[in-house]
């Protein structure tokens, strides 16, 4: 079969970037098509050699660096994508990829990262960051939210399957598109993660500084604590704020490399993560590296994290974004360090390889495509 990839944009190498590695991986054949490829050097990879389509938004002032800017074009871009010769297209979407043009002969799979985050039930929220919540600016841009909405929802009926990262955004899936989604975890480099059974007295931190990774409440209250040792790693626009609020008890390191990354995960107390994620890879690299997590109980981390009434726990959950949840919620962890086993937190990671990954989604294609050959075979 002759296969093409799409994705929205490549522009550097995050966890949905990882996850069409590992599908061009699975078909080493395919061709590629992204509406802008700048990925700078040392995180190109995965497109050397590789046949890639662009849109015309590639060539246009400040799209490289500035992307999300170009978001009202993206899916007239998307459109113009001229995958008529494949056979078999598999579309990697967060924004607009699922929305490319298919014929009735053609297999679409997409697999969905998340729905328009910004489009629904975060629109408010992304406003408010953006400085939108009123005047002008604030207005042109809801009617634009608006109609890509209505964009979301028309092209939602194009792919035959739709895969979700997890089975909380499989119901932000049904909730949005009135579809049914599978679900196969994104890819976690387990093999590439240190594991040490030995944990020193620190908690751990780590994340891009944007406001909804919540680092600045972590450090806020750990502020609160100050027998307790936090180490910060992370870079974003809320480092400037971060560095401000933390008191002497906490160290903040900035952005690490993964080996620096991995080297404090593997020797942390427990890592602490506040962010309600679709998924969430860090807290499973982190339980990879044998350290428990202590996380806000949401979103993919009910899924990736066995908790205190499990057989074999990994970590436990506050069930709200504030300080005093965070401190009860290390305090009690504290109190029952013994049974978090860093072996159990490599065990239960496991479950998140790239091995995993193939499999379960090399399954699912495999299964749409013996479908399609079944319905022509009855067509016939």
């Amino acid at each position: 079969m002759k296969v093409a990839i799409v994705h929205e944009w490549l522009v550097t190498r995050a966890g949905s970037e990882k996850v069409v590695e590992e599908i061009l991986a699975l078909y080493p054949e395919a061709d590629l098509f992204t509406l802008i490829c700048a990925l700078p050097p040392g995180q190109d990879d995965m497109i050397r050699g590789r046949k890639v389509t662009t849109s015309f938004l590639q060539n246009l002032w400040g799209a490289h660096k500035r992307h999300r800017l170009f978001m009202p074009l993206m899916p007239l871009a998307v459109e113009q994508f001229d995958l008529s010769g494949y056979d078999l297209v598999i579309s990697s979407s967060h924004a607009v990829a699922k929305g490319v043009i298919t014929g009735p002969n053609q297999i679409h799979i997409s697999y969905i990262h998340s729905p328009m985050r910004y489009a629904w039930d975060l629109q408010h929220t992304y406003l408010a960051e953006s400085g939108l919540s009123r005047g002008f600016g604030s207005a042109l841009a809801r009617i634009l939210l608006h109609y890509l909405r209505i964009w979301d929802i028309r092209t939602a009926n194009g792919p035959e399957r739709m895969v979700a990262n997890s089975a909380y955004i499989a119901r932000r899936i049904a909730k949005v598109y009135r579809r049914e989604a599978d679900v196969v975890f994104p890819p976690v480099d387990i093999a590439a993660m240190p594991f040490s059974a030995h944990r020193e007295n620190f908690y751990l931190a780590a994340s891009r500084m944007a406001p909804y990774k919540r680092m600045a409440l972590i450090v806020s209250a750990f502020a609160r604590m100050p027998d307790k040792k936090l180490v910060v790693i992370g870079d974003g626009p809320e480092l400037p704020l971060v560095r401000r609020i933390a008191t002497s008890n906490i160290e903040v390191l900035g952005y690490l490399d993964d080996a620096g990354l991995r080297d404090y995960m593997r020797r942390a107390k427990a890592f602490v993560f506040a962010a309600e994620e679709d998924f969430g890879i860090m807290p499973v690299e982190a339980q990879a590296c044998g350290a428990p997590v202590i996380a806000f109980g949401r979103g993919g981390a009910l899924e990736t994290i066995v908790g205190p009434e499990g057989v074999r726990p990994t970590g436990l959950f506050f069930d709200c974004q504030s300080e005093e949840a965070i401190i009860a919620a290390v305090r009690r962890f504290d109190a029952e360090a013994a049974r978090f086993a860093p072996e159990n937190c490599r065990a239960n990671a496991a479950r998140f390889s790239r091995e995993a990954f193939r499999a379960h989604f090399k399954a699912i294609v495999d299964e749409e495509i013996a479908r399609a050959a079944g319905s022509l075979r009855k067509a016939a």
